[in-house]
C-alpha cells in the first residue's frame, strides 16, 4: 500500500510541475483525498483484525470450559462406575 502511496505521489508531483495553479489546487486536494482514505482503511483493517482476534480468544475461552466440564462429567461416570464395580461409595471410588 506504502509503494502504491509513493506511486501515486510521485505522479502527482511530477503533474504538478506542469499544471496550472487551479489545477494544481485540485491535484493537492485529490492527494489529500487518497491519503485520508489510505489512513481510513488502514483504521477499518486494524479494527477488523483486532475484532477477529477478541473472536477467536473468546472462542478458545468457551472451547476450554466445554473441555473441563466434559472431564468432570468423565470423571464423576468413571467413579460411579467403579462404585458399583467395588460396592462402595462414589466418594469413596473418587478417593482411590
Amino acid at each position: 500500500m506504502r509503494k502504491l502511496l509513493i506511486v501515486a505521489a510521485s505522479a502527482a508531483a511530477l503533474s504538478l510541475a506542469a499544471c496550472s495553479e487551479k489545477t494544481q489546487d485540485n491535484a493537492e486536494a485529490t492527494a489529500d483525498s487518497v491519503g485520508q482514505d489510505a489512513e481510513s482503511a488502514a483504521a477499518s483493517a486494524g479494527e477488523a483484525a483486532e475484532n477477529a482476534a477478541d473472536d477467536i480468544g473468546k472462542a478458545a475461552d468457551d472451547a476450554a470450559a466445554s473441555t473441563d466440564e466434559l472431564g468432570d462429567k468423565v470423571s464423576q461416570e468413571a467413579a460411579e462406575v467403579e462404585a458399583k464395580a467395588h460396592n462402595e461409595s462414589v466418594p469413596e471410588a473418587k478417593a482411590d
